[in-house]
């Protein structure tokens, strides 16, 4: 089979490099004050549980200082790379970038905001020895969320397990480390709409969670809204089951039973009491309401539809502007995943 290439960027660099035995993929975007207090620590323990190790940003498309905060630590440590977007494609996709670019035998990924200590990744790195695949840190601790947020986390979850279809443990995110065997399957996958905790469970392999507390952001302010957050929930549900299309046939099915039944006790009641005078508010009532459920059934069913037009017109799933240290050369397992052209 025909493989095209994975991405397009700006610069390629096709020197494979030694091999590296752990990568640590950082996905960013406008974390310029984060940079130098994160890399101090990261250094710190992959010098002390790994034998070779890279540390690789991937830059969202940032705008601020960002890039050249991890420009100035490459000129330190020459460990510390970065690809760097073209522009802003969100997290999942900036994930997605790094574990196409990752060269290590295992890769951990984890935020730049110093809420995901470094200091817990030896024990992933442990529990991997061991011979897990698949080590998701697992935070025990929500006291720093507001009630809504934790009411609404907790809602997601047990949504996810009812009608998704995997799984998902509560509490895990994408703090974790990944064995390469579960890097490449995830390579393989192709889909636009990316819902990457979704992805880590449905692939399989041996997995265990490792407790940890999130630590308090230090600088910035973090970039999900509500809303921001309800859409990706409301991806992660429709990326994973056809559930909220399905209920629209069984609202259907139940609008089509009452009415039969209206209709049944108005003809009775005409042939016992004679016919009344149709009302003008409830015909309108009645109206919106079908309409409003109409509405929602074809939104809906565009959600899914908008999927589909997405995945056929085949675009890049990123571009690539700029890349900081050597970028080793890893195999196009994904068509058209993305597009590089440096």
């Amino acid at each position: 089979m025909h493989v095209r290439p994975n991405a397009y960027s700006l610069n390629p660099m096709n020197d494979p490099g030694p091999e590296i035995e752990i990568s640590v993929v950082v996905p960013i975007y406008r974390e310029a004050e984060s940079v130098e207090p994160l890399c101090r620590r990261l250094v710190g323990v992959m010098e002390r549980v790994a034998h070779s190790f890279e540390v690789l940003f991937v830059d969202d498309g940032s705008g601020d200082d960002t890039l050249q905060a991890i420009r100035a630590q490459n000129a330190r440590d020459p460990r510390i790379k970065a690809v760097s977007f073209s522009r802003n494609f969100g997290k999942e996709i900036a994930i997605a970038a790094g574990l196409d670019h990752a060269r290590g035998q295992a890769v951990v990924i984890m935020d730049a905001d110093l809420q995901h200590p470094p200091e817990t990744i030896p024990d992933f790195v442990a529990k991997w020895r061991e011979g897990y695949v698949m080590v998701y840190g697992q935070r025990t601790d929500r006291s720093g969320e507001s009630r809504t947020k934790r009411g609404f986390t907790h809602a997601f979850y047990r949504l996810f397990a009812r009608f998704g279809e995997t799984e998902l443990p509560e509490g895990a995110g994408d703090f974790r480390l990944i064995d390469r065997k579960g890097v490449e399957v995830l390579r393989s996958l192709g889909e636009r709409a990316r819902f990457s905790k979704g992805l880590y469970a449905w692939i399989g392999f041996p997995s265990v969670g490792v407790p940890f507390v999130v630590e308090d952001r230090q600088f910035g302010a973090t970039k999900w809204s509500f809303r921001k957050l309800f859409r990706f929930a409301f991806d992660g549900i429709t990326s994973f089951s056809t559930v909220p299309l399905r209920v629209w046939t069984y609202l259907g099915g139940v609008i089509s039973l009452l009415s039969i039944g209206a209709a049944i006790y108005f003809a009775i009641r005409t042939f016992l009491f004679g016919s009344d005078v149709p009302g003008y508010p409830s015909l309108i009532v009645s109206l919106m309401f079908f309409s409003g459920i109409q509405l929602m059934s074809l939104g809906m069913i565009g959600e899914y539809v908008g999927r589909i037009f997405a995945e056929v017109k085949r675009r890049p799933l990123y571009v690539v502007a700029e890349t900081i240290g050597p970028q080793g050369a890893t195999p196009p397992v994904r068509e058209e995943r993305s597009f590089s052209a440096i």
